[in-house]
């Protein structure tokens, strides 16, 4: 059994966040498979080599396939989620069709260059799919401390990152806590829907 731990990550953020949630789902005993999705190109013609340079493999619809829950990240683009993402997502027709995701645990996750910039959005935009899909989305719960002091990121539709305009401010302490949590979470329930 393990939880897909799919993200896109242009400079970064969302690629710290999916591994603190790993670290969550791996506190529960259960396997984070970490996977990442290729970028588009402007040019059609254009493909990307079948495995990357560095960071995490590229995401099979086996993955997704054959995952008992699912964290799925982006950053924020005009408060929706990046491209790459929604280019693989829209390639699940035939696990829809099949039923294959119908209630499999699911979360979401993003990080945004200014404090308003579409965070909360962003993560809706991302939970359309997965209903879609069949998925039971989660939130974090407002029993986590953090989220109620939090002065960066994190709300209870799913972990977030204020990376400031620059894309450099490192993952809060408060955020990689609401990031493990989420994934500790999304365990728990996959596990107790998988016995």
């Amino acid at each position: 059994m393990y939880i897909l731990v799919l993200y896109y990550s242009r400079y970064g953020s969302v690629k710290q966040m999916a591994q603190h949630i790993a670290r969550g789902i791996e506190s529960m005993g259960v396997e984070a498979r970490v996977r990442t999705v290729p970028p588009v190109s402007t040019t059609i013609e254009a493909t990307e080599a079948p495995i990357p340079d560095s960071g995490a493999p590229y995401a099979t619809l086996e993955d997704l396939k054959n995952c008992a829950g699912l964290a799925l990240g982006s950053p924020t683009r005009f408060g929706n989620m990046a491209a790459p993402l929604k280019y693989f997502l829209d390639q699940t027709s035939s696990l829809w069709l099949s039923g294959s995701l119908v209630d499999k645990p699911a979360a979401v996750f993003s990080s945004t260059a200014s404090l308003h910039g579409g965070q909360e959005t962003t993560l809706l935009s991302m939970m359309l799919p997965l209903f879609h899909l069949g998925f039971v989305v989660l939130g974090i719960p407002y029993t986590e401390p953090d989220l109620n002091v939090t002065q960066s990121g994190g709300t209870p539709y799913g972990a977030t990152h204020h990376t400031g305009t620059d894309g450099k401010k490192p993952v809060t302490d408060e955020e990689q806590r609401l990031c493990f949590a989420l994934g500790k979470r999304l365990a728990k329930i996959a596990f107790k829907i998988n016995i």
